[in-house]
This record gives structure tokens, sequence and C-alpha cells, in this order.
């Protein structure tokens, strides 16, 4: 299980924290399977992947057409995500606006 801290984030102000770092979050698979869940049922394609951190749904990114995976926060209330990107390490607080990183133990 990855806990998560609130990220340094240089163009925000010092101080910010999340509510739902400490929610208890079900162990996730590390791969977003075959992609976007949304995009896939409608033949789109995708330029990131985001997976919820309550559930396990795959949405892609804002940079994407679909922008799933702030729809399905918006539609859910589903407060965490995180990047499926290889190399990515980060996950978003869609409630508390703060980028987030895995606590270094």
């Amino acid at each position: 299980m990855v806990t998560w801290v609130v990220a340094e984030d240089g163009g925000r102000p010092e101080g910010r924290v999340c509510a739902h770092v400490a929610e208890d979050l079900p162990g996730l698979p590390a791969s977003p399977g075959a992609g976007c869940e949304d995009c896939l049922t409608r033949g789109m394609r995708w330029v990131h992947l985001r997976l919820c951190l309550t559930c396990g749904h795959v949405g892609c990114c804002d940079s994407s057409r679909g922008q799933h995976a702030t729809a399905h926060h918006e539609r859910t209330g589903h407060p965490l995500a995180r990047s499926v990107e290889p190399g990515d390490t980060w996950a978003w607080c869609y409630e508390d606006e703060v980028f987030l990183r895995p606590r270094q133990d």
C-alpha cells in the first residue's frame, strides 16, 4: 500500500494540505489495463491515463479530448487519482487541488 503526502509545488502557497491522504485506499492494480475505459467504449483516443485510488477506474487526463478521469471524479466524488504513465510517481487530489507524492520513509 502506498502512503501519499502533499508534494512541494512551487506554483502554490506553502502549507497546502490534503484531507484525503489518510483515507484507507484499496489495493489497486499498478497497470492501467487496456486504457481509458470510457474512451475504449466510445472509440476515442487518449493522451495520458489516471487511476482512481478509490475504485480503480482508469480514465484519461485533462489533455485528452474526453477528460474522463475528471469526469469520473465529478460523477462519483472520488477525490484521488494517480498517473499510471511509465516513470510517473505522482497523484492528484481533485478536492484540495494538490499534487501528491509517495511518502519516503
